[in-house]
């Protein structure tokens, strides 16, 4: 793997704690359901990370809404009910481990798919990790090196 992306295993050594926080890190929709609802044996880490107060899960209310409106996917909501979760559960598992934060200003760096913009522009801003699994966010991975940001495959 690459300097750029590599597994959450490495993600302790990855930054500095701050203020007594845990490593700064915004992840993407798609890795809040890999940790929340399918448990994926790769994503324990970084589930086990936000239990310990290892990370410090940044997120805005348009992160939260937009994890609220995929809940509602029919694909979604039937691996709810095959894993016997709510959505509601879910949301509880965002409350619980994410620091909610005013929306970031936007980054130089535009990501292709609007929807994501938010995820890049709030890790700009927080001097973040961002997890994604989203090829838009990993196909822009050496231009937001060159910001500062660092872009992980989680899973």
């Amino acid at each position: 793997m690459s300097a750029c992306t590599d597994s959450i295993f490495s993600l302790p050594a990855f930054s500095p704690v701050l203020k007594g926080r845990g490593i700064p890190v915004v992840l993407d929709t798609n890795i809040v359901l890999d940790v929340f609802v399918f448990s994926a044996v790769a994503s324990r880490p970084l589930k086990n990370a936000l239990q310990a107060g290892e990370v410090d899960w940044v997120a805005t209310q348009a992160m939260r809404d937009e994890l609220a409106r995929v809940l509602t996917y029919p694909k979604i909501v039937a691996r709810l009910d095959f894993y016997q979760l709510s959505a509601l559960h879910v949301l509880d598992g965002f409350d619980q481990h994410a620091r909610l934060t005013e929306v970031a200003a936007k980054a130089s760096a535009i990501c292709s798919d609007p929807d994501d913009q938010k995820f890049i522009d709030l890790a700009v801003a927080q001097r973040a990790l961002l997890l994604s699994k989203d090829q838009a966010i990993i196909s822009m991975k050496k231009r937001l090196m060159n910001l500062g940001l660092r872009v992980q495959v989680a899973i």
